[in-house]
């Protein structure tokens, strides 16, 4: 492992979000379709209407790219946004939002420390679950937080399952992101981490599994479009209704 390389997950990769944040935006705004896509997976999510009385949580929210993401697609919803890095809340707190938004800065696995307590009709994880030290772990948690017949969506890369994808993904880090993170921030540590995480993640099929193994149901999949087709998807999934439980009752 190179000097300065993140080695592990969890805390590590937090500090290297703090120490980022700053550019972040900048360089996201750089990703074509980074934005579209993340509305894309909101939408895929299936929740009712314009989200009207609706509870949803922004998992690993971030700057709040994909807080604004649901905010778009379901409007009158009440959305809570997440996050372990205080830096890129930090971010986040600073754009404007409507009174129906609000920010919680929590580790993903203990979110009631901020005092965001279930149950939520919908939860979007965005590049979260490959950054956490025990997926099926979070997955379970995050299924706990969901009222039943709630949906998950988890927006992430995904290249295992295709060799096309690998090397695509392989070009545009050595080729884009890594030099353009370098060029951001002077230091490459979180971007060859990113390189890495991506590579060794699950593929599609795994992760589908996975999501069932957790206790999810009605799992199904989408990608994304332009360079980032299968290497981006959308994975959604619902929380069972329990036997005698109607999709209203809370």
């Amino acid at each position: 492992m190179k000097p300065g390389e993140i080695g592990t997950r969890g805390p590590a990769v937090t500090e290297a979000f703090d120490r980022a944040a700053g550019s972040y935006d900048r360089l996201v705004a750089a990703n074509p379709g980074y934005h579209r896509h993340l509305r894309s997976s909101a939408r895929r999510m299936c929740l009712p209407g314009a989200g009207s009385g609706l509870r949803l949580l922004d998992a690993g929210c971030g700057t709040g790219a994909s807080t604004a993401a649901l905010l778009e697609v379901y409007p009158h919803a009440e959305i809570v946004g997440v996050d372990a890095s205080a830096e890129m809340l930090s971010r986040a707190r600073r754009k404007d939002w409507p009174e129906s938004v609000r920010f919680a800065h929590a580790p993903i696995e203990s979110p009631a420390e901020a005092g965001v307590r279930g149950p939520f009709d919908g939860i979007l994880a965005a590049y979260l679950i490959r950054n956490v030290t025990d997926p099926d772990a979070r997955l379970r948690a995050l299924r706990a937080l969901l009222r039943p017949g709630g949906a998950l969506g988890v927006h992430e890369y995904s290249v295992q399952d295709s060799l096309l994808a690998r090397a695509t993904w392989q070009a545009v880090c050595c080729g884009v992101i890594i030099p353009s993170g370098f060029a951001a921030t002077g230091d490459t540590a979180l971007f060859r981490y990113l390189r890495r995480s991506v590579a060794e993640f699950d593929g599609v099929g795994r992760f589908r599994r996975r999501l069932a193994e957790a206790g999810f149901t009605a799992v199904r999949t989408a990608t994304m479009t332009g360079w980032q087709r299968r290497i981006v998807h959308t994975f959604v999934a619902e929380r069972p209704v329990e036997s005698g439980r109607g999709r209203d009752e809370r």
